[in-house]
């Protein structure tokens, strides 16, 4: 895909995080290190599960790729936000805006669907156990990873592709660290109307279908559970989907935030975007590997195999 500027402007501003000059080497630092840590973090997970035998199962399948799509839009947005604090440039070319835009709703839909895949192993570990190994096979498995990663694509695409076309305005400043798109469709002297229209119907099913996949396994999980609500089985539960649940309720809720409850770019939006590309990818493999004990068990092998080799 070759961006086409149908506008003339080479280059748009970035205006960055709402900070004062002052505050930009103590941020600096703040950020590089949550960036480092979410890397090393997903890169460290993504190790364990493919190292470890007994981490071969669908639900760290399905974890390995969300660590990678962590990663990865972190790194769409982060190091040039991190070079446009260091070097005070905050000029990004227009082929590189497009770009950004492209992998970033690509890996944030993959996010999205990856996390509905996810809800429903849940659903079948625990609504259907004895019938889990014969549902969740190694074929369903790569699948639904697999679709999730070509729905991702091609909505990326096409929303990447009726931007292009689009011509921008003199003022090439974006409110924001990195090209988002609704942020970029405001920049428009064109007619955007068939940008909204795709955004509200497509983006709305791309949205509200994981959500709704979501929703409903784990009203289905809470349903089991109340069935038989001893305080074993609400443990077990709990084991089961409570780091999942947590990341979604940080996830959808960053996100909602952002999109839904804002009416114009502020301070609090970005804020919220800095939770959704900064915040949330790096928590997530504490989440998943604080009260996980396989976890734990892979890294202490991973650590006495290292110490042994030395």
């Amino acid at each position: 895909m070759r961006p086409d500027n149908q506008s003339g402007v080479s280059h748009f501003l970035l205006r960055g995080l709402p900070i004062g000059p002052e505050q930009q080497g103590a941020f600096f630092a703040l950020f590089l290190a949550m960036y480092l840590t979410t890397v090393l973090g997903n890169l460290l997970l993504i190790l364990l599960i493919r190292l470890d035998a007994r981490l071969h199962t669908p639900m760290y399948f399905f974890l390995s790729h969300l660590a990678f799509s962590d990663v990865s839009i972190s790194s769409v947005t982060v190091p040039k936000m991190l070079m446009d604090m260091q070097t005070q440039d905050h000029a990004i070319p227009y082929a590189g805006c497009i770009f950004q835009l492209y992998f970033f709703i690509d890996f944030g839909c993959a996010d999205n669907l990856l996390l509905a895949v996810m809800a429903y192993d849940r659903y079948v570990a625990v609504c259907h156990p004895l019938h889990y190994p014969t549902i969740m096979k190694e074929e369903l498995c790569v699948l639904l990873v697999a679709a999730s990663w070509v729905v991702s694509f091609f909505h990326a695409l096409l929303h990447t592709l009726l931007l292009v076309r689009l011509s921008f305005c003199t003022d090439s400043t974006i409110n924001h660290f990195f090209c988002d798109l609704t942020v970029l469709l405001k920049l428009s002297c064109s007619n955007i109307s068939l940008n909204e229209l795709v955004i509200l119907t497509e983006g709305g099913i791309i949205m509200t279908l994981p959500l709704a996949c979501i929703l409903g396994s784990y009203i289905c999980i809470g349903t089991v559970i109340l069935r038989v609500p001893t305080t074993k089985g609400l443990l077990k539960a709990f084991s089961t989907c409570g780091s999942h649940l947590f990341v979604v309720s940080l996830y959808y809720g960053t996100l909602a935030s952002v999109y839904f409850f804002s009416s114009s770019w502020d301070s609090k939006d970005i804020i919220a975007s800095v939770m959704y590309t900064v915040v949330t990818p790096m928590l997530n493999p504490f989440i998943y590997s604080l009260r996980n004990r396989d976890i734990k068990q892979a890294l202490e092998m991973l650590v006495n195999r290292a110490y042994f080799l030395k």
